[in-house]
């Protein structure tokens, strides 16, 4: 049976309000693949190996908006400096520093999450609560003109318990909710943060992430199937 991209895209847009932003996870998928979720209307997609990314951005459609949604290895950043839309998986501060470099030597601003380890996986990535605000409150994180954070990302145990996923995704929300604040409270003290994102909810529980305040969901397997290996 032919899988219906198109079907599946306008299915799960169905599901989602207009706060809630789909990326298209099509790592591992052909550049056919994509162009049909594009000629479907959509033109945000997300990948996990900067060097798919890269080559696909320069195969396809220039009004693709590509999401790096996986660990970023900082060696190849000045690959994807040049066009990358929004950068998922911000999980430690040297990351940060070499985000702005390579985006300085691309005269652009990049915008980033900052992961935040909600999972009670070790094979997650992200920080916690305490370095999240000690790099918000960095003086040097204020200097990084070239930068922007735009909320925070989070991925959920992989688990059938729908109220332990509801539960972490929930706490993220609620860490989100305090950047807000913070920036609402003084914009000036944190010129880099502006907190417009929470990125949570992949395909086995994106409607649970949803109830608990996702404005961005990553999607893959419902819209393309199992990912090629």
């Amino acid at each position: 049976m032919t899988l219906d991209i198109a079907k599946n895209i306008e299915k799960i847009k169905q599901t989602l309000s207009p706060t809630v932003q789909l990326v298209a996870v099509s790592k591992t998928k052909s550049n056919q693949e994509i162009l049909e979720a594009y000629q479907a209307g959509q033109r945000v997609f997300g990948e996990n190996k900067i060097q798919e990314m890269t080559q696909k951005y320069h195969d396809l459609p220039k009004d693709i908006q590509w999401h790096m949604v996986g660990h970023v290895q900082t060696n190849k950043i000045k690959y994807m400096a040049p066009f990358v839309s929004l950068v998922h998986g911000v999980d430690r501060f040297k990351l940060l520093k070499e985000l702005n470099k390579h985006a300085q030597k691309n005269n652009r601003v990049i915008n980033c999450l900052l992961q935040i380890h909600i999972a009670q996986e070790e094979t997650k990535f992200g920080l916690n609560e305490q370095e999240l605000f000690e790099l918000l409150q960095a003086e040097e994180f204020k200097t990084m003109t070239h930068i922007c954070v735009k909320g925070l990302m989070g991925m959920a145990t992989f688990t059938d318990d729908s109220l332990q996923i509801e539960k972490e995704f929930s706490y993220l929300k609620s860490l989100y909710d305090r950047l807000v604040q913070l920036v609402s409270s003084d914009t000036e003290a944190f010129p880099r943060l502006q907190p417009e994102i929470l990125s949570m909810g992949m395909s086995g529980d994106y409607q649970i992430a949803i109830q608990c305040g996702s404005t961005m969901v990553r999607i893959g397997s419902h819209i393309f199937g199992e990912r090629n290996y």
